[in-house]
């Protein structure tokens, strides 16, 4: 009888794990497992509907070639719909799935994705993934812009299109310094926004998104600037004005109220005008987004306005 017993337990064992293994090459057959900040997802070899829920992974997508049929085009960050890196880019509209911090669960159900791509702090991870495979983008600081592109690129199954995204920036920083009449390491350049009044002015640092281009260019940051912050930027107070004295100073602001009368205010204060990069007339006002915004567009669009100004000047 306990012969008989064993055999039984053998057969419904191997029966088990025979149907668990046809399973598991069913699913194997038509997507691949990713491994993100979640937890494991296995995603659709080629995803045709694509919600992503924040901007810089809706540019990244749109670079390698991805349409997304949803985003998350409201942030504080815009006034419009579409940034203006994207402007040229984008030749439709996907559908506004709310919030970054608070998506539309039920517009995102309406549109039924097959592929979900969010934040590692969008919530509720739980909830997304019921309703399609998901995958947690992380991030590690704004200055691993590129890392960012290459996670979206493997979820996306896209990693060769963005390594050779990746192949041009590089070929494009190559071109700058090759057409600069100076070695970039003698070209000192101070980067500052406005943030409004409180505070007065910010600076992006080394491991910011525009402080790593400038590295990836080998330009010289002022020694204020020339650190490594925990949130990228730092603070400059009215008396701190000289510390953003360079040779080229880059300025972006929000083209808003507030940003325009905090311009007013800067431009009018006695410390702004004494300093030698604004009575050399070396001060360029470019675009916040683009200088601020964390993803391939923008960065090409850092690369150009360097070219504008820098080789001109040289």
């Amino acid at each position: 009888m306990y012969q008989l017993f064993s055999i039984f337990s053998l057969i419904a064992i191997l029966t088990v794990a025979c149907h668990s293994s046809d399973l598991s090459n069913s699913i194997s057959k038509n997507c691949r497992m990713i491994q993100h900040k979640a937890g494991e997802t296995c995603v659709p070899f080629e995803p045709q509907r694509v919600i992503v829920l924040d901007e810089p992974i809706l540019a990244n997508a749109i670079a390698l070639g991805t349409k997304p049929i949803g985003a998350t085009l409201t942030s504080p960050l815009f006034d419009k719909n579409t940034p203006p890196y994207l402007v040229d880019e984008v030749d439709y509209t996907p559908v506004s799935v709310g919030s970054q911090s608070q998506p539309n669960i039920e517009k995102i159900l309406q549109l039924k994705p097959d592929l979900i791509l969010a934040l590692e702090f969008t919530n509720p991870y739980d909830t997304l993934s019921q309703i399609a495979p998901t995958v947690i983008i992380e991030w590690q600081d704004a200055g691993h812009w590129k890392a960012h592109l290459l996670k979206v690129a493997q979820a996306l199954g896209k990693t060769f299109q963005a390594q050779q995204l990746l192949a041009d920036y590089n070929t494009h920083i190559v071109d700058l310094r090759n057409a600069l009449n100076q070695p970039p390491e003698q070209i000192e350049v101070s980067l500052a926004y406005i943030g409004g009044n409180t505070p007065f002015i910010r600076s992006d640092v080394k491991n910011s998104f525009s402080g790593s281009i400038l590295e990836d260019v080998g330009l010289a940051r002022p020694p204020s600037q020339n650190i490594v912050h925990p949130d990228y930027q730092i603070e400059i107070s009215e008396e701190m004005i000289p510390s953003l004295d360079a040779d080229v100073l880059f300025l972006f602001a929000v083209n808003d109220e507030r940003g325009k009368k905090t311009w007013n205010k800067l431009k009018n204060h006695p410390l702004w005008q004494k300093l030698k990069v604004v009575q050399n007339n070396q001060v360029y006002l470019v675009d916040f987004y683009n200088w601020r915004s964390r993803n391939i567009f923008a960065a090409n669009s850092v690369i150009d306005d360097l070219f504008r100004y820098l080789v001109k000047e040289s």
